[in-house]
């Protein structure tokens, strides 16, 4: 090869590779993007129960903002400020991460502009030019939108709200006195524990200078935090349902926000479980919500006085409808002592359960669940759980949970990305469901121990205390009688069936499993049992005896 021409080739390649060189770092330069997980629920039908959804969606930096809402330095409810004050510090650090990847950050403390007047992020809002179409009432309260009209309000909040006892209350009142505040409204500026950037973040409490920023910078992607949920995240003029009937792309931080709810009003359940309920809410009528671990991982912020043992509900059925009555068991009889979370069919059953990962956290796991293939992955994380020792309730289904009808059909239709697990009845609940007695037989539910039971069926003293209050009438069964004898050594039958023609059956038992841990199951479970209270009552026994209540005094 020509010297001259060798050189040339020599100088293209060293320039090629230069080329390619700086293009590698400039694309590990680039901004990876804010990885972020929408939760939302939505239903197949009118009539069908709401499942969730999850929208993995990939967010540029400079088309994100995030909210802070009235996240002031005082509140008139001693507890609201002790709550927010809490969360302050992971919130603060939530900014912090965001702004650092080129975020838009607007702090909007309602009602306090005087404070910042010549603040540079006041001015600079109050600079920023108006978009020449601004959305109707903008600049107003939202107290509803179209999507809210078929779906009931959660809780009673018209009393405002406030769930401080009598002392603490009068006590607080004479502090802001003496700090010469209002004690009726007592916020002068926001808490000095989130830092405000003078260089680069906005301050602003009106919804048209919001929304200009908004548009100005070609934002769209909204994440709102702050309080409270129920009354100002949701209704301000910058808030999530102005953001979501507009057109943002608006979600909830849903554990670094705080709702005014006093246990004393409807529906009298704790008042961190009145907020579970207005974040259900939101993700059904207004917007998805996604939790701050998505982008600092660990954990999602959980509040200190939050002590509710957690019971994880998983349900995936549709012969029974238990999607609508276990969650309204829960309300009625768990709300003010646990925790309950669900982990329920995506939307999409493609993607198997949605929530699993809270089983870790979880004390007690009730099955509802009826002939499905997990993928393999989901599954293992129920084995886990079950390994630990820990307590499981099955409800009805949870019989043949996660296996097919038959081998045969279970290979054809089993994915290998997909499990099951036929032995789950016999290893997990000491059970030997085959199928069920004809639906047209109708059968009454006894329990044993009651008045005139035959010789030989004693009670130990775990029996009794599953019992005690339960009314020992029989009553009649809901569905159909279930075939699952005979039983494992180590059940202890609670309750049986009995309908004519045919022999009895237990309806009701524990077990304790050979991994050491202890199981209750029922093959009860249809919508009617839900209204029956001597079902009722002996399910609720179960769970406190399994999961021990701590009920706060006035949480």
């Amino acid at each position: 090869m020509d010297h001259r021409y060798r050189s040339i080739v020599i100088a293209f390649v060293l320039t090629y590779a230069s080329c390619l060189c700086m293009c590698s770092r400039l694309k590990a330069a680039e901004p990876m993007g804010i990885a972020v997980e929408l939760r939302s629920q939505d239903r197949h039908s009118s009539d069908s129960p709401y499942l969730p959804k999850i929208d993995k969606q990939t967010w540029k930096a400079q088309e994100t903002a995030i909210i802070v809402c009235d996240m002031w330095d005082s509140h008139h409810c001693y507890r609201a400020v002790q709550r927010a004050t809490e969360m302050a510090p992971r919130m603060n650090r939530l900014m912090n991460v965001l702004r650092d990847q080129g975020v838009t950050v607007i702090h909007a403390p309602s009602g306090c502009m005087d404070a910042y007047q010549n603040h540079p992020s006041r001015q600079r809002s109050i600079s920023e030019p108006k978009v020449d179409e601004l959305p109707d009432d903008i600049t107003k309260w939202c107290y509803s939108i179209a999507e809210e009209a078929a779906q009931q309000y959660p809780i009673d909040q018209t009393d405002g709200g406030e769930d401080d006892t009598e002392g603490e209350h009068e006590a607080w009142r004479n502090t802001l006195l003496m700090q010469g505040r209002n004690p009726d409204a007592p916020w002068t500026k926001q808490m000095d524990l989130l830092q405000i950037d003078p260089q680069s973040d906005w301050i602003s409490d009106r919804g048209d200078e919001i929304w200009s920023i908004l548009e100005n910078r070609s934002i769209k992607n909204v994440m709102l935090v702050g309080v409270h949920t129920n009354m100002c995240v949701l209704g301000r003029p910058f808030g999530l349902r102005q953001l979501a009937k507009n057109g943002m792309n608006v979600v909830l931080v849903r554990d670094l926000t705080d709702t005014m709810y006093n246990p004393a009003a409807k529906p009298y359940v704790s008042h961190f479980t009145g907020t579970d309920l207005i974040v259900s809410y939101i993700e059904r009528t207004v917007c998805p919500t996604i939790s701050s671990d998505q982008i600092l991982g660990g954990s999602p912020h959980r509040f200190r006085n939050d002590d509710r043992p957690t019971i994880a509900m998983m349900i995936g059925e549709s012969e029974y409808n238990t999607a609508v009555s276990l969650p309204a068991y829960a309300l009625e009889n768990l709300g003010k002592q646990y925790r309950v979370v669900y982990v329920l069919e995506s939307l999409d059953a493609a993607d198997g359960f949605v929530g699993l990962e809270q089983l870790e956290q979880a004390e007690l796991l009730i099955v509802s669940v009826r002939r499905k293939l997990l993928p393999i992955k989901q599954l293992e994380l129920v084995r886990q759980f079950i390994e630990l020792g820990k307590p499981v309730i099955g409800i009805r289904t949870a019989s043949h949970a996660f296996c097919l009808r038959n081998p045969e059909s279970a290979k054809q239709e089993s994915k290998a990305e997909f499990a099951q697990w036929p032995e789950f009845d016999s290893q997990v609940f000491g059970g030997h469901y085959t199928n069920h007695h004809g639906n047209n037989l109708a059968s009454l539910v006894s329990f044993v121990g009651e008045p005139g039971q035959e010789k030989g069926q004693s009670t130990n003293p775990m029996t009794s205390s599953l019992l005690q209050g339960v009314d020992r009438q029989p009553f009649q069964q809901g569905g159909s009688l279930y075939k699952v004898r005979p039983l494992a050594d180590g059940t202890q039958v609670l309750a049986v069936g009995r309908a004519n023609g045919v022999e009895e059956e237990p309806v009701a038992w524990t077990y304790q499993r050979s991994d050491g841990g202890w199981s209750f199951y029922t093959s009860l479970g249809h919508e009617k049992d839900f209204l029956s209270a001597p079902f009722v009552q002996m399910l609720t026994n179960v769970i406190n005896q399994r999961c021990e209540p701590r009920i706060p005094a006035s949480h």
